[in-house]
Order: structure tokens, then C-alpha cells, then sequence
């Protein structure tokens, strides 16, 4: 990969990288970071990542940077288990997408991950798997289940609005 090429995968991929790393770890300046990294690493080799595979590279390092920050601040502070309650929205409306926020914040890592790449980024079950590191039914089973959870804590749609 040229300078140029590099350059635009910047231009190209950094906020998407952004995006989902920030809904995973909800934390600006880790996000930054874990991007940063990414993008450092891709610099790293260059030579050996073609522009057509960049994007994938990068959301496949960024997730496994991202994962790697996890398990640091759990060594830091372990974290309660959270789980979803059976109906979580309350009867003030705040808009669909503070609900919706909410709602992947309370779905395990790898759910919230896999359904941001999914929903949001557009990916493949094939390339999420490639990026995850997961099996294609393996990704379509954390796919139902956070859908499920997500669908769960919002309740109805009647509710919600």
C-alpha cells in the first residue's frame, strides 16, 4: 500500500472504525486510541495489506485492540455482570435513540459487537466472523440473541413511543 492509499483509508474508514469502537466502549478518548492504534498498525504494514483488504483489516484490528482494552480495565475493576431486564424503558419518552443507546450498552461485549457491525457498519455474517474471529453461525446466533435482548428491554414499539 502507497502513502496515498494509506492516506485515504484514513480519509475512507476512520470515523466508521470510530463509530463502532465509541459504541463499544463508550468512552471518547479509549475510542481514540483504539483507533489510533489501529490506524498505527496498519501503517506498521503497510506492505502487506493491499488497499482492497484495509477496511477489514482495520475493523479486525480495532476490534481485537478494543478487546484488549477491555480485558486491561477488567484487570483494573471487575465489572458486575449486567443482565437485561424484561421490559427497561420507563414511560418518559427520550427519544429512540437514547433508548436504543441504552439498550446495546446493556448487551455483553460481543453482542453489542457483532450487531453494531452488523446494523450499523453493514458487514456480511462472513466478514463479521472474519473480523470477530467467530464462526458464521456462531455471529448469527450472538445476532439473534442480542436482537432478542435489545427487543426485550425496549419492549413494544407502542411502549416506547
Amino acid at each position: 500500500m502507497t502513502t496515498a492509499q494509506y492516506n485515504k483509508c484514513v480519509d475512507l474508514y476512520a470515523d466508521g472504525v470510530y463509530r463502532f469502537i465509541l459504541k463499544n466502549l463508550r468512552d471518547e478518548d479509549r475510542a481514540q486510541d483504539v483507533v489510533q492504534d489501529s490506524f498505527e498498525k496498519l501503517w506498521i504494514r503497510r506492505e502487506d495489506v493491499h488497499f482492497d483488504k484495509a477496511r477489514s483489516y482495520l475493523f479486525t484490528t480495532a476490534y481485537h485492540t478494543m478487546i484488549d482494552s477491555i480485558r486491561k480495565e477488567k484487570d483494573k475493576y471487575r465489572v458486575e455482570s449486567r443482565e437485561l431486564p424484561e421490559t427497561g424503558y420507563n414511560l418518559e419518552y427520550h427519544g429512540l435513540k437514547e433508548i436504543l443507546e441504552k439498550a446495546l450498552g446493556k448487551l455483553p461485549s460481543v453482542q453489542r459487537s457483532v450487531v453494531l457491525l452488523r446494523d450499523y457498519e453493514g458487514y456480511s455474517y462472513q466478514e463479521i466472523g472474519e473480523i470477530t474471529g467467530l464462526t458464521e453461525s456462531q455471529v448469527k446466533v450472538y445476532i439473534y440473541r442480542a436482537r432478542v435482548g435489545l427487543k426485550n428491554y425496549i419492549g413494544s414499539m407502542d411502549a416506547v413511543i
